[in-house]
């Protein structure tokens, strides 16, 4: 592969290429809700580490492309969501630092609930399950600027 055909491959996530609304107007209404609850809640894991972000942006993505244009170039075109869908769209992996910040984000607000929940132990090892099971996953998702 060229090095042009590399940025016309990199440009065409940006330019709608990808978009194949679904014929049903029904269903693109769906999919655009699914989508921007998807969103919604990306944003809310920000704040929340147990609450995974990528994952929904990812599906929020998938959902546009089948329901409107205009809220998927939106989504890929955002300055704060769109590299990271932008990356995982063309070269399946995720950046190295988003890793890292999201397994100490995560391992940080799990450790807290654990400690805060020192009564219920079934609790604790749930949360602590969920924990390695979320940030084994996550470990092992590619990332092309590490290695």
């Amino acid at each position: 592969m060229k090095a042009g055909d590399d940025r016309d491959r990199a440009g065409a996530d940006d330019d709608g290429a990808d978009v194949r609304p679904h014929d049903s107007p029904v269903v693109r209404a769906v999919l655009l809700a699914a989508g921007t609850l998807c969103v919604a809640l990306g944003v809310i894991g920000i704040f929340v580490p147990v609450l995974p972000t990528t994952p929904f942006l990812l599906l929020a993505a998938a959902c546009y492309a089948r329901a409107s244009e205009r809220f998927y170039l939106w989504l890929l075109r955002n300055s704060t969501f769109g590299p990271t869908i932008r990356e995982w769209r063309r070269h399946r992996s995720i950046p190295y630092r988003t890793k890292v910040v999201a397994l100490a984000l995560m391992t940080t607000t799990i450790a807290i609930s654990i400690s805060l929940l020192a009564r219920y132990p079934l609790a604790q090892v749930a949360l602590a399950i969920v924990g390695i099971v979320v940030g084994a996953w996550l470990y092992r998702i590619p990332s092309r600027d590490h290695r």
